[in-house]
């Protein structure tokens, strides 16, 4: 029996900002201040049970994190299968059960089973003993052709999660969306229900074929959109008009819901989906006043709270029950109990014109990474910092001319038709207009301050003649 890891790693996180954001979203944070964020805490759980390569599935903003976070972990050829649009989970799933079938018959395995262990990216699983217990459950199920879902044991009324009924074994009676308070509390007490956990096992050609019968416009798109890929540095890029024109649908609402081999298998270990700050909090350690500490923090008085600083000193006087959440350009002060309106604030934020539900001030690219350290109306002030060897993309901008002053390291410059060397204290002009790239040439990082001036400073103004990151 082969296992193949499928790991889904989309979504924004949006209920953690404005830790979370689009472009460095939830699986790729260290929320605890450990080792490793959450999508690597995914791909460890799997080692243990496949030496299978994993499927990875994500944004197309989130490829390079993916890229180096995998290199972290020393996990070699990996399948990234980049999402050009967001359409949910089935779709999602019906890319990598493509892409699963395909290396299964490629790499000659053919007279094994192949069977998929889908795993959404920012879970936390401590139980790995009951985990793994679960999977193998749930394998002897999908090598009968059932399509499985572990199911969490409830032990708590709540109304962040969905729901399955099951009245018998491992056969699905129902799925229900998140309910209110007093239905939660009534499930709860029933004992009939399971919470939905997103993770599942089958083997990909049951699955395509039960999505044949009951969703064939998904599986229709995405395989055209599946055979139009191209392969581009470590990742499998598909085609975004097919894929763009895919119905967007759960996989419960899209199939599960409707296929007679939906099957259930209960994990009665811990888990979370740390889906909020008031989740990340019951899960955090706590001082002998219930508060849980990330930081450069001080406290008097306080109590039952979570406070984390990000870039400077947080202090908190008489308080109970908040979330005191800072990074270098934003601020959260929030009731613990109120964790799920967060969302409306990122909502506002986006409909503002703003950035700060997009990007942190320091961004990180394939290159290395830069800083915002002030901006005003016609200028921005970055911290640049380029890995050794590495290169921006040629390019030029049409509404902002750029100054070059070298902190540390040595840098090359493409500027127009010239390159030349630069040093520690030395600077160059950018004139508006000017095709240019800046390259690390030397064996420790370059770091250099980045002065724009100009009408129009967003980062959209860029034109790019060639980039080996392929953006």
């Amino acid at each position: 029996m082969v296992l193949i890891p499928v790991i889904l790693a989309g979504g924004n996180g949006e209920r953690l900002w404005p830790l979370s954001r689009h472009h460095t979203a939830k699986p790729f944070i260290d929320l605890f201040g450990s080792t490793y964020t959450l999508f690597q805490e995914t791909l460890l759980r799997v080692q243990g049970l496949s030496e299978q390569a994993p499927i990875i599935v994500c944004n197309e903003v989130h490829r390079f994190l993916v890229a180096q976070q995998l290199q972290e972990l020393g996990i070699k050829n990996a399948s990234i299968m980049l999402e050009p649009v967001g359409r949910n989970t089935a779709p999602a799933i019906t890319l990598a059960a493509l892409e699963a079938k395909r290396r299964h018959h490629q790499d000659d395995n053919s007279e094994q089973e192949c069977i998929m262990l889908v795993l959404p990216a920012d879970h936390l699983i401590k139980d790995l003993d009951a985990f793994s217990e679960a999977i193998k459950q749930s394998i002897e199920v999908a090598k009968e052709g059932g399509l499985v879902t572990f199911g969490i044991e409830v032990t708590r009324p709540e109304t962040g999660y969905g729901y399955i009924q099951s009245l018998n074994g491992s056969s699905v009676t129902a799925f229900v969306e998140k309910p209110d308070k007093d239905t939660a509390q009534r499930y709860y007490l029933s004992g009939e229900y399971l919470w939905n956990s997103g993770m599942f096992v089958f083997k990909p050609e049951c699955y395509l074929t039960e999505l044949a019968l009951h969703q064939a416009q998904i599986l229709q798109s995405v395989s055209l959109a599946y055979q139009e890929r191209k392969e581009d540095l470590d990742f499998i890029r598909i085609d975004e008009a097919s894929f763009a024109a895919c119905p967007s649908e759960s996989i419960d609402y899209a199939l599960m819901e409707k296929t007679e081999q939906a099957k259930v298998v209960a994990y009665r270990g811990d888990w979370s989906d740390v889906g909020s700050w008031e989740a990340l909090f019951e899960y955090a350690e706590k001082d002998e006043r219930h508060n849980a500490l990330m930081g450069d923090v001080m406290l008097e008085t306080t109590s039952n709270s979570l406070v984390r600083a990000e870039s400077r000193l947080v202090a908190t006087v008489g308080v109970d029950n908040l979330v005191v959440i800072e990074t270098a350009d934003a601020v959260l002060v929030m009731d613990k109990q109120h964790s799920q309106g967060l969302k409306k604030i990122v909502q506002r934020i986006q409909a503002s014109g703003r950035e700060e539900h997009n990007f942190h001030k320091k961004v990180h690219r394939p290159w290395g990474s830069y800083e915002i350290m002030d901006m005003g109306k016609r200028y921005k002030v970055k911290r640049i910092v380029v890995k050794p060897g590495e290169k921006l993309s040629m390019q030029m901008h049409y509404h902002r001319a750029e100054h070059w002053i070298v902190v540390s390291g040595s840098a090359r410059v493409y500027k127009g038709n010239e390159s030349f060397l630069l040093s520690e204290n030395e600077s160059t002009y950018i004139p508006l207009g000017e095709t240019h790239s800046l390259e690390n040439p030397g064996e420790i990082a370059l770091e250099l301050i980045e002065v724009q001036s100009g009408g129009y400073l967003g980062e959209d103004d860029i034109v790019r003649f060639h980039d080996r990151y392929g953006r």
